[in-house]
């Protein structure tokens, strides 16, 4: 379990983000998904921490930066790489769920003097719907999920309210990554549920096969919230590959 943690906040223009602070060490930047939140990452976060210094964030639109309008996948890496900028962070693994994935490519894009490593849970970036028929799976995928986490779920989507979650879908519909990922060369570790019903494995493995020398895993009982599915299992992978690529 967390203690009580300040949140801190940084401005770029009109957009604002919240983050928290936890442990010591290297850095690593959480960043979570559509109707997400920093709540997301509780069961991950006390393992990262022991040995890193971990940050937790909640983009515009979204957990704590709620009351403000949720910017597009692009906008969205722009405002985190000027966070990084601001904090003056280099060695930075990027550890993103769903969209926030597609943030951090974009954001390992622009910032490559300052992001080290990727990993990638889950995340959309080569998904091809609407979000419409997108939203037609949330049921299935809710349902193959961790029963005592659909009241987070439920309640940071709420918070979110149906304007920033159809704005933030619809943009990341738009925003494939795929001329993008052939760019990457720095260690990645891509990480999906195999009963992901949002963004099926398959996408999965062609997202780790379009990135160079990227490692893949699949957890087989998790489905779209692995962090929050299998976490035992999640922090292992993440923490094995952080120390094969230098961190220990």
């Amino acid at each position: 379990m967390l203690g009580c943690v300040l949140t801190e906040t940084f401005q770029a223009g009109p957009a604002t983000l919240h983050f928290e602070r936890h442990g010591r060490g290297p850095a690593l930047v959480l960043i979570h998904g559509l109707s997400g939140s920093s709540r997301w990452w509780r069961r991950n976060v006390p393992a990262l921490a022991e040995a890193h210094e971990v940050y937790v964030l909640d983009l515009a639109g979204y957990g704590r930066a709620w009351r403000q309008p949720a910017l597009g996948v692009q906008e969205a890496a722009q405002l985190v790489a000027a966070w990084l900028d601001d904090r003056d962070l280099t060695g930075v693994t990027l550890i993103g769920h769903s969209m926030g994935g597609q943030i951090s490519l974009r954001v390992a894009a622009l910032r490559p003097g300052r992001v080290e490593r990727l990993v990638l849970a889950c995340a959309s970036g080569l998904l091809t719907s609407t979000p419409t028929r997108a939203a037609l799976n949330l049921p299935r995928a809710v349902l193959v999920g961790r029963p005592s986490f659909v009241p987070r779920i439920v309640a940071d989507a709420l918070r979110a309210g149906p304007r920033n979650l159809w704005r933030s879908a619809s943009d990341l519909l738009s925003d494939s990554v795929q001329d993008l990922l052939p760019q990457i060369r720095i260690p990645t570790l891509v990480i999906w549920g195999g009963r992901d019903a949002l963004v099926p494995a398959e996408l999965g493995r062609a997202l780790a096969a379009a990135i160079p020398g990227a490692e893949y895993h699949e957890i087989s009982r998790a489905g779209h919230v692995v962090m929050v599915d299998a976490p035992g299992t999640f922090n292992r992978l993440v923490l094995g590959f952080l120390q094969r690529h230098g961190l220990t």
